[in-house]
């Protein structure tokens, strides 16, 4: 870890109080210590990377003008917010960040009273702003609210309309963007300085404001002189910045600016820290600035793995193993390349989805929508009516966002989308905003859909095949993070008839119910119940809607205890699903359930969130003995 003998500075930096007594070399001296302590740091432990490097001189430039935690900065995903951590008082704590009981990986007002707002999700930071402008207004109070965001989140539509309405409701805010996206050449630099200087000075804004004033005393000339001072004002802009947009919404522009001068960062927030009315500052940074492996490499290091300092080159061990992601990735080629009606839809996540291999492969048939995931489902939908099949892969926290638009714009129709939800279940470190841990609920309650979750590599390829030849209506599979188990692959597909389960081990003391990737854990549990002198039946359930009847059928009439196990929360999931199946068919079943609990898990790996829960071979084993024990339970544990 690092070595305080190498920082001058930033280790007598424990909240922004300190950052405000520092001026000129001290600012870029500890501007470039947090990029030295971040590459220090996260080369060891891993962790989001090439967003946080590029919004350092931001970072410190807000937290050296604002008053902080009282005024509020909200950061967008959090994903660029590891240098604000750093310097609010998390600076030890940033070798524990996204590991197990360490500190969260976003932004988390549990956490800190400078996190004004959690964030996991994209384009929030504006609405989340807007509301916390609006409510010092109300409470009379005198805040400074400050958004920040960028990193592909100005893509989402909801930032628009919290502009929109920021527009119209005229309340003090500041909007940041930084933008990592563009380039700009360096004279442009100096007439864009040059004009921000000029429009943001307080004597400019005290002289604007009299000429208004002294213009409206003058009746239709006045009207006119207004006109033409307008016109001359937008013009300048337009020409000179990419601004007219934010105008257009009712926020006064300012840039672009150079993201990485400290010097002209903490001016300008001065200049337009005390103007009234929403204010956009546009922001020109460099993903990975300062660590060269890091600008070279921004998409690779976005978020990594622990890395070689010098290299940027991942230190994980390679596995044999290929992950979900990948063999949905390339079965989707494969059988795009039979059928020319397929297409492959993301929402900014081509290389997290596997459809980057598509892209590759078929550009043509490949639709990044970027982060709109509303949006991207009924652009399906409307594919969808042309006789087009569309595969959207989602992760499935994200596809929580276009909820309305799965029922509204596709089920209600009716129309054939194939739902790729990777990512389904704990997906380990990024915690709750990420863990898939709803949509077996979600989607279950939805007419006319149909829900599958395979238990291996294997049986993920042929249900995507089966779900892009299924014509009758949407069709979803889930499928978790991480490596697959390795079975064999064999060549082409086999369809799988629709709600038909599979029995995997028969046995005569239990039947153990799974789907998905807990159907692996079913297996190892069995195998430790069979030491113990139970014989437990496992059943692949495969399709969480609709249910295997005929199977839940001939469980019920063979056992007298019944298993159900599923990575989903237990409130509306597959457990749910059975037993609600067996109270309509008046069939007394003991039906035990197993699976997550009715709150948000928090981060760590996978498998010590399992333990944690529970829901481990070892915790399955133990909840089922406790079970035939006749022992009481409360939500599949133990009281």
């Amino acid at each position: 870890m690092p070595n305080k003998n190498d920082y001058k500075l930033l280790f007598d930096i424990n909240s922004p109080d300190d950052i405000k007594k520092l001026e000129g070399h001290d600012l870029k001296l500890l501007c470039s210590e947090i990029r030295q302590y971040m590459v220090d740091v996260i080369s060891q432990i891993g962790g989001h990377f090439g967003g946080g490097l590029g919004a350092v001189e931001l970072t410190v430039a807000l937290h050296k003008v604002f008053n902080t935690p009282y005024d509020q900065i909200v950061w967008d995903t959090g994903h660029q917010a590891y240098p604000h951590k750093i310097i609010t008082g998390r600076r030890d704590a940033l070798k524990t960040i996204r590991q197990f009981k360490g500190i969260s990986g976003f932004l988390k007002r549990s956490e800190s009273p400078y996190d004004s707002f959690g964030a996991g999700h994209a384009s929030t930071s504006i609405s989340a702003a807007l509301g916390m402008a609006v409510a010092s207004d109300i409470l009379k109070e005198n805040r400074k609210v400050v958004a920040v965001i960028g990193d592909g989140a100005m893509t989402g539509g909801m930032a628009y309309e919290a502009m929109n309405n920021s527009g119209l409701l005229k309340k003090n805010l500041i909007v940041v963007l930084n933008d990592n996206q563009m380039s700009i050449a360096p004279n442009v630099w100096q007439i864009s300085k040059y004009f921000n200087e000029m429009i943001s000075h307080p004597e400019y804004n005290r002289f604007k404001g009299a000429i208004w004033d002294l213009t409206g005393k003058l009746d239709y000339f006045g009207d006119r002189l207004r006109k033409v001072a307008a016109r001359i004002e937008q013009g300048i802009k337009a020409v000179l910045t990419p601004g007219m947009l934010f105008e257009a919404l009712g926020f006064r522009y300012f840039g672009p600016i150079n993201g990485h001068n400290i010097t002209q960062l903490v001016r300008l927030f001065e200049h337009v820290k005390d103007l009234n009315g929403p204010i956009l500052v546009h922001v020109l940074t460099e993903k990975g600035k300062g660590y060269k492996p890091a600008e070279n490499h921004s998409q690779r290091l976005h978020a990594a793995t622990p890395f070689d300092k010098l290299t940027g080159v991942s230190l994980k061990k390679g596995t044999s193993l290929p992950s979900y992601t990948s063999v949905f990735g390339n079965a989707l080629v494969e059988i795009a390349k039979s059928n020319d009606k397929v297409v492959g839809i993301t929402a900014a996540m081509p290389d997290g989805t596997g459809l980057d291999k598509l892209q590759a492969e078929i550009p043509e048939r490949y639709y990044d929508v970027g982060i709109a995931e509303e949006h991207a489902v009924t652009f399906a939908a409307g594919l969808a009516t042309q006789g087009i099949i569309p595969v959207v892969a989602i992760y499935s926290t994200f596809l929580q966002r276009a909820f309305d638009q799965i029922i509204h714009d596709v089920a209600l129709q009716n129309l054939h989308v194939v739902f790729a939800l990777d990512r389904a279940g704990l997906v380990g470190a990024d915690g709750p905003t990420h863990h898939g841990t709803f949509d077996l609920s979600y989607l279950r309650m939805i007419p006319n859909i149909v829900i599958m979750a395979p238990k291996d590599e294997a049986e993920l390829r042929n249900m995507l095949y089966t779900a892009v030849n299924y014509k009758k209506g949407p069709i979803a599979l889930r499928y978790p993070r991480g490596n697959a188990l390795g079975v064999e692959l064999k060549e082409g597909f086999e369809e799988i008839e629709i709600g038909k389960s599979e029995r995997i081990k028969s046995g005569n003391d239990l039947a153990l119910l799974a789907v998905g990737s807990m159907v692996d854990y079913a297996s190892q549990a069995a195998n430790i119940l069979a030491q113990q002198g139970i014989e437990a039946e496992i059943i692949n359930m495969r399709f969480i809607k609709p249910l295997d009847e005929q199977m839940l059928f001939e469980i019920a009439t063979k056992f007298d205890k019944i298993v159900t196990l599923e990575e989903n929360s237990l409130i509306g999931g597959f457990g749910s699903g059975v037993i609600e199946f067996y109270n309509d068919h008046h069939v007394k079943a003991d039906v035990l359930r197993i699976g997550l609990p009715d709150e948000f898990v928090e981060h760590g790996a996978q498998k010590e969130l399992h333990q944690m829960l529970g829901i481990d071979p070892e915790g399955i084993a133990q909840k089922v003995t406790a079970f035939l024990k006749n022992k009481n339970y409360k939500n599949g544990v133990v009281a």
